[in-house]
């Protein structure tokens, strides 16, 4: 029987915010690093899924390397030929490595823990990877090829957060609609959500993030907000806003504030950038716009943080990764 956990009901705190373009007209203070990252000559990035910054300041880039999600059908799921992680240094966007081909099948994020260990979500395969700062594969979470909803499967996860005690937090996104902790020695610890519109239900849970005060944040996509739990599941407060409608990836910096990256649609410049919530949830600053110059995004798709406050964006279909500072 497929494992289930049950959600507790519990007071949430709802917060809906005004429209951005209701808000001040204050320009943001972050504006775009030109001519970052530093690319060889004659190379151009693939589709960019994710990025993510460690404690040295690289920047490792997640691509697809040619590999399309199918319409329809299954994934394919052999690995891909191509070079899908590549390091960048942060200050000068120059380019530090590539890790070889072949070791995923459909990257979707990628996020570091503090010891500057990668972890990558392949949605075809099934699996969160762990690997080393230079590419060695360390751990493996679920079954390469087999979808499934019980303790030790997955069904296409998309995301993965490491809080500080090195508990793991997997959004097991496209399939089952859950949360799924392990223990950091890889044990299973529980599951909590189903599919659905309450509270404390997700519908595709796309991204997530844990905060230093012990908080999971999980963009709630298909839903079009954002919940937040305590690090055993209990629903502690939802978050809506009109430009949570298209929000992709959560991350939560040191001093409180949610970064949310929201892919917009063509001509709506107020759903698309990176929107900067306070622990309240109050919508505090947005950060870029649709379009395609230096600065704006076509199709927004993930961020990333680093200790000196940097911002970094994975533009999907844009293929590009942009930096920028304060």
């Amino acid at each position: 029987m497929p494992f289930r956990a049950s959600v507790l009901s519990l007071a949430l705190v709802v917060v809906a915010s005004p429209a951005v373009s209701q808000r001040s007209g204050n320009a943001s203070p972050y504006h775009v690093v030109h001519e970052w990252p530093q690319l060889p000559v004659n190379a151009m990035l693939n589709e960019v899924s994710a990025v993510a910054v460690d404690s040295h300041d690289h920047v490792f880039v997640l691509t697809r390397g040619g590999r399309k999600w199918p319409d329809k059908g299954p994934m394919d799921t052999t690995a891909i030929d191509a070079s899908t992680v590549l390091v960048f240094e942060g200050k000068s966007g120059r380019l530090l490595s590539k890790w070889p081909n072949g070791i995923l099948a459909m990257p979707h994020s990628v996020t570091i823990d503090d010891h500057d260990n990668v972890w990558i979500a392949d949605v075809a395969w099934h699996q969160v990877l762990k690997f080393s700062h230079d590419g060695k594969l360390l751990t493996t979470l679920g079954q390469r090829g087999v979808a499934g909803e019980d303790t030790k499967h997955f069904n296409e996860p998309s995301d993965v957060a490491v809080s500080h005690d090195g508990a793991v937090y997997v959004s097991d996104g496209y399939g089952n609609n859950r949360i799924v902790k392990f223990g950091a020695d890889g044990a299973f610890k529980k599951a909590w959500g189903t599919k659905g519109a309450n509270a404390g239900q997700l519908d595709l849970p796309h991204g997530l993030a844990v905060s230093n005060d012990g908080k999971v944040y999980v963009v709630d996509r298909s839903n079009g907000r954002i919940q937040v739990f305590d690090l055993e599941g209990r629903p502690l407060a939802l978050w809506r806003d009109s430009t949570l409608k298209s929000a992709q990836a959560v991350r939560v910096a040191r001093d409180g504030r949610v970064y949310v990256a929201c892919a917009g649609e063509p001509g709506s410049s107020d759903r698309t950038g990176v929107v900067i919530f306070d622990a309240a949830g109050k919508v505090i600053e947005k950060v870029g716009r649709f379009g395609n110059y230096d600065g704006q995004f076509y199709d927004l798709h993930w961020l990333a943080l680093s200790e000196s406050g940097a911002l970094y964006t994975a533009d999907f279909e844009g293929r590009r990764v942009l930096k920028f500072i304060r």
